[in-house]
Protein backbone atom coordinates (compact mmCIF):
# COMPACT_ATOMS: atom_id res chain seq x y z
CA UNK A 1 0.00 0.00 0.00
CA UNK A 2 1.25 3.38 -0.90
CA UNK A 3 0.38 6.79 0.42
CA UNK A 4 -2.05 8.76 -1.36
CA UNK A 5 -1.61 12.17 -2.82
CA UNK A 6 -4.47 13.16 -1.08
CA UNK A 7 -5.83 13.03 2.25
CA UNK A 8 -8.28 15.38 4.36
CA UNK A 9 -6.17 15.04 7.31
CA UNK A 10 -3.24 13.29 9.32
CA UNK A 11 -6.21 10.73 11.11
CA UNK A 12 -6.98 9.68 7.71
CA UNK A 13 -3.28 8.71 6.75
CA UNK A 14 -2.75 6.58 10.09
CA UNK A 15 -5.71 4.92 9.41
CA UNK A 16 -5.07 3.76 5.86
CA UNK A 17 -1.54 2.22 7.62
CA UNK A 18 -3.41 0.37 10.53
CA UNK A 19 -6.61 -0.54 8.81
CA UNK A 20 -7.61 -4.19 8.52
CA UNK A 21 -8.27 -6.59 10.80
CA UNK A 22 -4.56 -7.71 10.73
CA UNK A 23 -2.14 -4.89 11.06
CA UNK A 24 -3.26 -3.83 14.93
CA UNK A 25 -2.98 -7.58 15.74
CA UNK A 26 0.60 -8.02 14.58
CA UNK A 27 1.62 -5.03 16.18
CA UNK A 28 0.00 -6.14 19.71
CA UNK A 29 1.90 -9.43 19.34
CA UNK A 30 5.24 -7.67 18.16
CA UNK A 31 4.70 -5.60 21.67
CA UNK A 32 6.42 -8.80 23.07
CA UNK A 33 9.79 -8.55 21.58
CA UNK A 34 11.47 -9.19 18.36
CA UNK A 35 10.15 -12.69 16.76
CA UNK A 36 10.00 -14.72 13.65
CA UNK A 37 7.43 -15.39 10.81
CA UNK A 38 6.48 -18.90 11.96
CA UNK A 39 5.97 -17.45 15.96
CA UNK A 40 3.82 -14.85 14.40
CA UNK A 41 1.49 -17.60 12.28
CA UNK A 42 1.88 -19.67 15.35
CA UNK A 43 0.33 -16.95 17.81
CA UNK A 44 -1.79 -15.29 15.60
CA UNK A 45 -4.92 -17.11 15.42
CA UNK A 46 -6.53 -17.58 12.17
CA UNK A 47 -3.93 -15.62 10.00
CA UNK A 48 -2.28 -17.63 6.76
CA UNK A 49 1.05 -17.20 5.88
CA UNK A 50 0.50 -15.38 2.57
CA UNK A 51 -1.89 -12.45 4.43
CA UNK A 52 0.84 -12.52 7.38
CA UNK A 53 3.47 -11.75 4.81
CA UNK A 54 1.35 -8.93 2.69
CA UNK A 55 0.53 -7.38 6.07
CA UNK A 56 4.17 -7.40 7.31
CA UNK A 57 5.26 -5.66 4.04
CA UNK A 58 3.15 -2.85 4.52
CA UNK A 59 4.15 -2.20 8.32
CA UNK A 60 7.76 -1.99 6.74
CA UNK A 61 6.87 -0.31 4.14
CA UNK A 62 5.14 2.32 6.42
CA UNK A 63 8.36 2.20 9.35
CA UNK A 64 6.22 0.82 11.87
CA UNK A 65 8.36 -2.28 12.14
CA UNK A 66 11.56 -3.61 11.42
CA UNK A 67 13.06 -6.75 9.98
CA UNK A 68 16.89 -8.28 11.04
CA UNK A 69 17.76 -10.97 8.52
CA UNK A 70 20.71 -13.51 10.07
CA UNK A 71 23.02 -14.75 7.75
CA UNK A 72 23.38 -19.08 7.80
CA UNK A 73 21.34 -21.71 6.94
CA UNK A 74 18.62 -22.16 7.48
CA UNK A 75 17.63 -18.30 7.11
CA UNK A 76 16.42 -16.50 9.99
CA UNK A 77 14.73 -13.24 10.02
CA UNK A 78 13.05 -11.32 12.71
CA UNK A 79 10.52 -8.60 12.79
CA UNK A 80 10.45 -6.21 15.40
CA UNK A 81 8.69 -2.85 16.40
CA UNK A 82 10.26 0.43 15.32
CA UNK A 83 9.98 3.81 17.44
CA UNK A 84 7.05 4.89 15.43
CA UNK A 85 5.56 1.31 15.69
CA UNK A 86 5.90 1.83 19.77
CA UNK A 87 3.80 5.04 19.25
CA UNK A 88 1.10 3.40 17.56
CA UNK A 89 1.18 0.58 20.12
CA UNK A 90 0.22 3.47 22.71
CA UNK A 91 -3.12 4.00 20.44
CA UNK A 92 -3.40 0.27 20.35
CA UNK A 93 -3.57 -0.62 23.85
CA UNK A 94 -5.92 2.23 24.45
CA UNK A 95 -8.10 0.67 21.97
CA UNK A 96 -7.30 -2.71 23.70
CA UNK A 97 -8.49 -1.29 27.12
CA UNK A 98 -11.83 -0.23 25.49
CA UNK A 99 -12.30 -3.39 24.16
CA UNK A 100 -11.73 -5.38 27.37
CA UNK A 101 -14.24 -2.72 28.97
CA UNK A 102 -16.77 -3.26 26.07
CA UNK A 103 -16.47 -6.86 26.59
CA UNK A 104 -16.81 -7.11 30.80
CA UNK A 105 -19.98 -5.13 30.48
CA UNK A 106 -21.37 -7.46 27.81
CA UNK A 107 -20.68 -10.84 29.66
CA UNK A 108 -17.89 -12.38 28.09
CA UNK A 109 -15.50 -12.83 30.77
CA UNK A 110 -14.54 -16.15 29.30
CA UNK A 111 -13.18 -14.74 26.05
CA UNK A 112 -10.95 -12.43 28.39
CA UNK A 113 -9.46 -15.69 30.36
CA UNK A 114 -8.97 -17.16 28.07
CA UNK A 115 -6.95 -14.88 26.29
CA UNK A 116 -6.07 -14.25 29.64
CA UNK A 117 -6.64 -10.81 30.18
CA UNK A 118 -8.86 -11.44 33.45
CA UNK A 119 -7.93 -14.03 36.15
Amino acid sequence: MKIREEYTCPLELTHDITKGKWKPIILWQLRLGNTSLTNLEKDIRGINQKMLIEQLKELLEFGMIGKKTFDGYPLKVEYFLTERGKKMLEAISIMQQIGVELMRENGMDEVLKASGFIE
